[in-house]
């Protein structure tokens, strides 16, 4: 199950609820937040102890359960570093997201595992 609020202002319309259960399982319990600035910035500072704004955060509560949360506002600035469309782009912040939940850091298995979803659910 897939719980999505949205808290921001243009929120693209991708199968979030397929990706998750694609890449966590469907009996992963899931929250997807959109958010302004403000709110991610003081939720990196306070669970992470990092100042800036993140363009995406992802939170394990347990085994089953998680919670991403998607700043817009960051992903429409950062998109066209990436040679993707907005929309794209935070379909792929939310992969990324997810594969956190599911216990991969950064590096080169991780991107790998970013680009197949991006292709398989169309992202650009």
């Amino acid at each position: 199950m897939i719980d999505i609020i949205r808290i921001a202002h243009h929120i693209p319309k991708h199968p979030y609820e397929k990706i998750a259960h694609t890449i966590l399982s469907s009996k992963y319990t899931l929250t997807l937040a959109f958010i302004g600035e403000r709110r991610a910035q003081a939720l990196n500072t306070k669970h992470r102890g990092k100042t800036y704004v993140p363009n995406v955060l992802s939170f394990p509560l347990d085994t089953h359960t998680g919670e991403i949360y998607i700043c817009p506002l960051v992903a429409k600035r950062e998109a066209k570093k990436f040679d993707m469309t907005v929309d794209g782009y935070i379909g792929y912040l939310f992969i990324h997201g997810c594969l956190h939940l599911k216990g991969y850091d950064h590096g080169a298995t991780m991107d790998a595992a970013e680009q197949k979803y991006v292709r398989q659910f169309r992202l650009n």
